[in-house]
């Protein structure tokens, strides 16, 4: 599946534009505040119905604006399909809303559709998920489970629901509206759901292990990069997690909510043993990023045999010649590419015929080159 297309309508600095990308890699340039990352997050709000750089919808919405649509038009072999998501007032409703369709038909979340492309991204405002809190990086493994197995997303959802229950029960006991009567039973359900999504958590990051330390070490990462899933529980079995439970109960009641469990959790990034988000520079933080994602979108690869579509903005200037040069041709022959850039020498390749390029300037796109 690739995406072919995609129309903008008040998003951003875009008042109304349209871009095509090609088959293979797609260079966006033009200078800094152009629109580059612009047409980047609508890429990506097009594919999954929410922004990679905000959680406030309304921030997309061009100023002076009510309401915004992006469009992205996808080929799935010879099957082409569309994809819509439009934010903001209608007219007569005072309320702001989010209005998503497939192929003209509403749906409620893109991300459970499987006529749309996989997409991973990479933006500077991403480096949160190197040096952020615990949270950020379990919501993204999360999403990588249910990327690689999409049946077992139920699984997250059930543990948070039950979870919920659990926390909203410990406040009212610790409120005394409430007795420790029906605590088991939500204990014994908030078990069974956290050692699964435990186990599946262990699992995607055991397949991503080799190929992150691989790629970092392509990028030019200095010492041995490696994952290192840390959940709270040691139990092997539903009987022994409800232990661990019961022995922390009493902090539990004291603080109205549970503190033990998966959603407590931490996938580690390190270099040599130490954690990067702590030891690292800058610098270092970007390239493993970048190496996770490559490494997620190896693994994507193999497991459900479809390359997710990569949203590259302002990664070449940490690399060196070389560096580049492997980047620009690890994603110039494997899969569909989007790469972000001030200057297009920044890109080994850039000016080939395969490679289809787009100019931007304030708030529009100039469509140069088009590779079939």
């Amino acid at each position: 599946m690739r995406l072919v297309s995609v129309q903008m309508r008040d998003f951003r600095t875009y008042g109304r534009a349209e871009a095509r990308l090609g088959a293979g890699l797609t260079v966006v340039h033009g200078p800094n505040g152009a629109g580059k990352s612009n047409l980047l997050e609508a890429l990506y709000f097009g594919c999954t119905g929410r922004s990679p750089r905000t959680r406030n919808d309304r921030e997309l919405v061009r100023f002076g604006t009510q309401a915004t649509r992006v469009e992205v038009r996808l080929l799935d072999g010879s099957q082409p399909h569309e994809l819509s998501v439009g934010y903001g007032t209608l007219a007569g409703s005072p309320h702001a809303e989010k209005r998503m369709s497939c192929d003209g038909a509403a749906v409620e979340r893109l991300l459970d559709l499987d006529s749309r492309p996989l997409v991973s991204v990479f933006l500077p405002d991403r480096l949160e998920l190197v040096k952020g809190p615990p949270g950020l990086r379990r919501a993204h493994l999360d999403q990588l489970v249910a990327a690689i197995w999409p049946l077992r997303a139920q699984t997250r959802r059930e543990y948070s629901r039950v979870l919920a229950q659990r926390n909203a029960l410990l406040g009212r006991i610790r409120a005394q509206r409430a007795s420790q009567a029906t605590l088991p039973s939500w204990d014994r359900e908030l078990a069974s759901t956290a050692l699964a999504v435990r186990a599946h958590r262990t699992e995607a990051v055991a397949l991503l292990a080799e190929p992150f330390a691989q790629r970092a070490t392509q990028l030019g990462c200095s010492g041995e990069a490696s994952l290192e899933y840390r959940p709270r529980s040691r139990a092997d079995s539903e009987d022994e997690f409800l232990a661990e439970l019961q022995q922390r109960l009493p902090g539990d009641l004291e603080r109205g909510f549970s503190g033990h469990g998966p959603h407590r959790d931490e996938l580690a990034i390190l270099r040599d043993g130490r954690e990067l988000r702590v030891y690292g520079s800058q610098g270092e933080q970007r390239l493993a990023l970048l190496a996770l994602l490559l490494a997620e979108r190896a693994v994507l690869a193999s497991e459900r045999g479809r390359m997710p579509l990569m949203l590259l903005d302002d990664v070449m200037s940490e690399l060196d010649g070389e560096r580049r040069a492997l980047l620009a041709e690890e994603l110039s022959t494997t899969g569909q590419s989007v790469i972000a850039t001030t200057d297009l020498a920044h890109v080994p390749g850039a000016a080939e015929a395969s490679v289809t390029r787009l100019r931007i300037s304030p708030g529009a796109i100039l469509q140069e080159a088009v590779a079939a």
